[in-house]
C-alpha cells in the first residue's frame, strides 16, 4: 500500500524499525487489539510483538506511547513466549513495575534489550554497534550510497546490500517535499556517483572478469554483463533531467494528521502490510 495514512504509520514507527532493519530484521505493521503494533520476523521463524499495551487502549497517537512492550512468540510452539521488555506503567499502585518503566516510551533503550537478547539467542543476523547502540540513518540524504560494515556471512553481507538499496525509497516514500524527492533522486541519477552510475561500473567490470575464464560461456556471460551496463547507462542519460523537472513540481500537499483514538475503525483492513512489497517491509 502507498497512501498517505500508511506512509505516516511507518514515518511514526520509524524509531523502532529503522534500528532492527540496520540489523536484517524485517519489519511489519499491523493493528492489534486496540493500536498498531510492530511485527519483526526472526531466524528461527519466532517472532516479536513490539507495541504499546494493548489494554486498557490509550489515546496516545501511534508510535508514541507511555511504555514498549516486547514479546517474542512461535507461531507453532505456544510454550514459546516472553517478555523481552516491558516500559509500560503499572495498572495499579501496588503493582510492581519492572525496571525498564523508567523509561517510558524511549526507544533506544528497547532496542537496546532487543539487542541483548537476541545475541544472546543467536538470532541477529547483523552485528550491531560496538556501543550497543542502534545504528541511525543520516538525517538527510546524501550523495553516496552508505557503506556497508565487514559481515563475516553471506547472508548477512545481503543484507546490508539490499537494505543500502532500499533506504533511499524509503526515504522517498517519507519525503515532505519535491526538493527533498529531487535529492534522493540525485543520489540515484547523479553522472559519477550515483547508483546507477556505480551499477553500470559493477556490471562493465563483472564482464571483464568473466573474460578471464578464457572460455566460450565466459565471453558469452562478459557480453550480456556489458549489454547490462549500457542498458542502464543509457536508462541514467535518459532520466538526467528527472531531479530538475521533480524539483519543479507543484509542493505537495501536507497529509492529513492520524487522529489519536479513531472514533471507528480504521479505513484501512488491520493486517500485515505485504512482505513481498520492498517499500513497506523493512
Amino acid at each position: 500500500m502507498d497512501t498517505p495514512w500508511w506512509q505516516e504509520l511507518w514515518r511514526r514507527h520509524a524509531h523502532i524499525t529503522t534500528p532492527l532493519r540496520e540489523r536484517g530484521l524485517a519489519c511489519d505493521i499491523e493493528f492489534g487489539l486496540s493500536t498498531y503494533i510492530v511485527r519483526v520476523s526472526l531466524p528461527d521463524d519466532s517472532y516479536l510483538i513490539i507495541g504499546p499495551p494493548q489494554e486498557p487502549s490509550s489515546d496516545r497517537p501511534p508510535g508514541d506511547p507511555e511504555g514498549w512492550i516486547a514479546t517474542r512468540e512461535h507461531p507453532d510452539d505456544q510454550a514459546l513466549f516472553e517478555v523481552v521488555y516491558d516500559s509500560a506503567p503499572s495498572d495499579g499502585p501496588g503493582a510492581p513495575q519492572r525496571p525498564e518503566a523508567r523509561h517510558g516510551g524511549s526507544a533506544q533503550p528497547l532496542i537496546e534489550a532487543i539487542d541483548h537478547r537476541l545475541a544472546q539467542l543467536g538470532l541477529l543476523p547483523l552485528a550491531s554497534s560496538p556501543t550497543g547502540n542502534p545504528h541511525t540513518l543520516p538525517a538527510t540524504p546524501t550523495h553516496h550510497a552508505p557503506k556497508a560494515p565487514d559481515i563475516p556471512d553471506t547472508a548477512g553481507r545481503a543484507s546490508v546490500y539490499v537494505y543500502a538499496l532500499r533506504a533511499p525509497t524509503d526515504q522517498l516514500n517519507g519525503a515532505e517535499s519535491h526538493a527533498a524527492a529531487a535529492a534522493l533522486l540525485h543520489q540515484i541519477l547523479e553522472p559519477t556517483d550515483g547508483l546507477l552510475a556505480q551499477l553500470g561500473e559493477f556490471f562493465e567490470a563483472a564482464g571483464e572478469k568473466a573474460k578471464e575464464a578464457e572460455e566460450d560461456d565466459g565471453f558469452d556471460l562478459s557480453y550480456d554483463l556489458a549489454d547490462a551496463a549500457a542498458e542502464i547507462r543509457n536508462l541514467a542519460e535518459v532520466l538526467h533531467v528527472a531531479e530538475d523537472r521533480m524539483r519543479a513540481l507543484t509542493p505537495l500537499v501536507p497529509a492529513p494528521r492520524l487522529p489519536s483514538t479513531p472514533a471507528r475503525p480504521p479505513s484501512l483492513p488491520p493486517r500485515a502490510l505485504p512482505s513481498a512489497q520492498p517499500r513497506h517491509t523493512r
